[in-house]
């Protein structure tokens, strides 16, 4: 058998490593990639990183390497280090091909008594590089495929009764940001399905994963960040509101919110409310409102309360992506105090 090899830290993941990788398979029977956990490189997961890998090319056995070897470079100890982990951590796997597009597959595949294959050294097919990336992964989006450019888009969405502002803020930020903005699909299909201002449960899921199908499009089309307008927890509170449960599959969607989002914004009440067909009341703003925070505490989803003028609110929510960082450990609360 032929048994492929191919490391690195994937920070992220391009269509350069994809082009080693692609050209691994190609050629041998089993594919072992390894990803270091490189925190001094990149704030991004390991495991958010290696779920990459697995989800374009599951026929790849990825290795997780959280103890290895971080320094780069060609010093003769840099180099004994990493051949010496290496050879140690698939010693038993008869490695007889090493994958790479780098100087370092001579020294790597001696150390693992393997074929050092280089593919693309010179960046003449793929011209992009990890650094170019991390830099400005927006202006390099064609080199970098739908899964990783979704994971590096800041995905805010705001919650609130009706006649809160979610809407207007969502639009005005896109605006502002120069980015794409994500509308509420449930207001549309109300208007094209409802039957005397209701719709049924089976409706009602079918707008979650309507708005589900919307929002995954916009996610690509979006600049670093993307605002939405509501999502399927809000959509639930309206199943329980006019059936009083809510069918499995927007429970299931609702559940799957509270990692789906980055940033979570309520808009407050404080604004005059503005009467519309697909409304209840003044009353019913306050109540609704009232549960969609109870769920957002029940769930243990952080959120931070927009209040005041559209102005006021568009600040408050700047200062909050200002010091945001999508995966690191800031916490949104203190983020909000900026």
């Amino acid at each position: 058998m032929k048994i492929g090899l191919t490391i690195g830290k994937y920070s992220p993941l391009h269509k350069g490593h994809q082009l080693v990788i692609e050209t691994a398979l190609s050629e041998v029977d089993k594919l072992y990639a390894m990803i270091y956990h490189s925190p001094e490189t990149t704030d991004i997961p390991l495991p958010v990183r290696a779920r990459w890998i697995r989800e374009l090319y599951p026929q790849v056995t990825v290795v997780e390497s959280w103890d290895g070897p971080t320094e780069c470079g060609y010093t003769p100890e840099i180099m004994r280090r990493h051949d010496e982990y290496l050879s140690a951590l698939f010693r038993d796997k008869n490695i007889t091909h090493f994958y790479s597009s780098e100087p370092y597959g001579e020294h790597v595949s001696k150390a693992l008594n393997a074929r050092n294959r280089t593919v693309d050294i010179a960046r003449s097919t793929v011209p992009i590089s990890g650094t170019v990336i991390r830099a400005d992964p927006y202006a390099a989006r064609q080199y970098i495929a739908d899964i990783v450019y979704r994971d590096h888009v800041v995905n805010a969405v705001f919650l609130g009764a009706p006649s809160t502002g979610k809407t207007v803020i969502a639009e005005s930020l896109a605006a502002d940001y120069a980015t794409v903005w994500m509308p509420e699909y449930g207001r549309e299909y109300w208007e094209q399905n409802q039957v005397s201002r209701r719709l049924t449960p089976e409706q009602l899921a079918e707008i979650a994963r309507g708005h589900l199908l919307r929002e995954n499009r916009m996610l690509l089309q979006a600049r670093k960040y993307l605002f939405t307008d509501t999502n399927a927890l809000t959509t639930r509170i309206f199943a329980y509101h006019y059936h009083g449960s809510a069918a499995a599959e927007l429970e299931q969607i609702a559940d799957a919110c509270v990692a789906r989002y980055d940033l979570y914004f309520v808009c407050d009440t404080d604004i005059p409310y503005e009467d519309s067909p697909d409304r209840s009341g003044d009353a019913n703003r306050h109540e609704m409102q009232q549960q969609i925070i109870d769920d957002l505490l029940r769930r243990h989803i952080p959120y931070i309360v927009l209040s005041g003028t559209l102005e006021e609110r568009k600040g408050q929510v700047s200062n909050v992506l200002r010091a945001f960082k999508k995966f690191s450990d800031v916490q949104i609360e203190n983020a909000a105090q900026g």
